[in-house]
């Protein structure tokens, strides 16, 4: 009797530390809407409303947050695993946010809508715990602009297709360079490459490194140049304002893929000219003979 009267004080203690730690919980995304392959950044924000210092920690077998997401018919998915995300601790008053991709956490392997909320625990909350709003996004496919298949170096037999997919989010159309599988499909990678205009159609080429170029219009006085290997790695952008002619790509003699005809833009250089520019114009007249 006295054991089980100290098993019932020891619930009820466990009760009022949960009760009184107050937590809110927020998740939020960017968008809803994303092309299979594409990153799905959530971000979840919890507030303390405790009175006093909360710290949350975990472990890979009981981690203190945990993301549900379930399919349109309410399927839940199977998680990869259960990273251990790291401690935090958050003072009383304040808000933590916390950046989360889930497609490192679930493998979307179908198109379609889906859910999602996330619950988080105090260390000493085995069950329970405080849970965000449930909230829905899609992942969906888009014909391709353009396609080219192509080998995968350092892998015989090996081939991908490189994909561009214009999409339109909202009211604005939107580039995305994809490389699938060439034999299953199966989508590898899915790169955002941002805002394009349609005015001028984006051009697109394979040098010989097998790495696909894509040059587009961003706003009417911004091109961008993208590069992306065969494996699906993004290399890298490059930004180009309008010189003599519209920036253009070029093939050169060793199989080499070029953007010519614009001048380069680097945005950090031209916000240190501009500086320097206002602290010359700022300095008074006497100075100047």
């Amino acid at each position: 009797m006295a054991r089980r009267i100290l098993s019932v004080l020891a619930l009820l203690a466990a009760f009022a530390v949960q009760a009184s730690a107050q937590v809110s919980v927020d998740l939020r995304f960017q968008k809803t809407s994303f092309l299979a392959g594409e990153p799905i950044p959530v971000t979840v924000s919890l507030t303390n409303l405790s009175g006093a210092d909360l710290t949350f920690a975990g472990s890979v077998r009981k981690p203190w947050i945990d993301f549900i997401v379930n399919s349109t018919r309410g399927v839940p998915l199977s998680p990869l695993g259960k990273p251990a995300f790291g401690a935090v601790k958050i003072p009383a008053g304040k808000t933590v946010a916390k950046s989360v991709d889930l497609t490192e956490l679930y493998a979307f392997s179908e198109i379609g809508n889906f859910s999602v909320y996330s619950i988080v625990r105090l260390p000493n909350q085995t069950t329970g715990g405080y849970q965000s709003k449930r909230h829905l996004f899609t992942i969906t496919t888009a014909k391709p602009y353009w396609s080219q298949v192509v080998g995968v170096p350092g892998k015989t037999g090996r081939s991908n297709e490189f994909r561009l997919v214009q999409f339109t989010a909202g009211r604005k159309n939107q580039l995305y360079a994809q490389v699938a599988d060439a034999k299953t499909g199966r989508i590898l990678r899915t790169h955002h490459l941002g805002e394009v205009l349609m005015l001028k159609k984006p051009t697109v080429a394979v040098d010989s490194s097998l790495n696909m170029h894509i040059l587009y219009l961003i706003t009417p006085t911004f091109w961008g140049h993208a590069r992306i290997s065969p494996d699906g790695s993004f290399i890298g952008r490059d930004l180009y304002k309008p010189g003599a002619t519209d920036p253009g790509l070029a093939r050169l003699e060793d199989g080499t893929i070029k953007a010519v005809g614009g001048v380069p833009y680097d945005p950090k250089a031209e916000a240190e000219a501009r500086e320097k520019n206002r602290k010359a114009s700022d300095r008074p007249d006497f100075i100047y003979e």
